[in-house]
């Protein structure tokens, strides 16, 4: 794959383990996959990044191939949440990548479970290699946010979406509301919430 599809897929799968490990259908050995998935993507979606860019070989590559393959593994049986079901939305109305949608949606979907997930996001913290030592819990599920920041501009992930508008966005919170995936959000979320996330990747 080239470098841009290897950080889309690469974030995707990030996000795939980390709403999973969030979602309201996590349990023990979801959370197994999960937290291993993670520490796999945080290890080697840079190095992978760097090998597609120069096509050289490596361990990124074989590392990341694990990391989404475990990922999937616990996704695939408890679900995901308000990141995937925004990422749908932008997908289909702005063709914007997947992937690409995923990661500039993760850091605010975190942000925004984060008072009822902050336990998970600082073992997230953890799982991404953050040493968390003298950390409060909620200083280490802010430590989460900020690694998927900087993994996500490592990779070279842009910030905000071209062509998001504020008059599109009644239709894109609806659209998410109604996603498959925002049932397993940890957190509800009514109409005027989503449209404010949205707000947060306008150009």
């Amino acid at each position: 794959m080239p470098a841009g599809l290897t950080a889309a897929t690469g974030m995707d799968a990030l996000t795939h383990a980390i709403e999973g490990y969030t979602t309201r259908g996590a349990w023990e050995l979801s959370d197994m996959f999960h937290f291993k998935a993670i520490q796999l993507i945080s290890q080697n979606l840079r190095d992978s990044y760097a090998e597609a860019k120069s096509g050289q070989p490596g361990s990124g590559r074989e590392g990341m191939a694990l990391g989404q393959y475990v990922a999937g593994m616990g996704f695939s049986n408890v679900g995901l949440g308000i990141d995937h079901a925004m990422a749908h939305t932008l997908s289909a109305h702005y063709d914007t990548p997947h992937g690409v949608a995923c990661a500039m949606l993760l850091p605010i979907a975190m942000e925004y479970n984060k008072p009822v997930v902050t336990e998970r996001l600082a073992q997230v913290a953890v799982a991404m290699g953050v040493d968390t030592t003298g950390m409060t819990t909620d200083e280490a599920a802010d430590a989460a946010i900020a690694a998927v920041k900087q993994l996500s501009a490592d990779v070279n992930i842009p910030k905000t979406c071209d062509g998001l508008v504020e008059e599109d966005l009644d239709q894109l919170a609806s659209d998410a509301l109604a996603d498959a995936c925002y049932p397993g959000n940890p957190r509800e979320a009514d109409h005027e919430t989503v449209k404010e996330l949205f707000r947060k990747i306008m150009a």
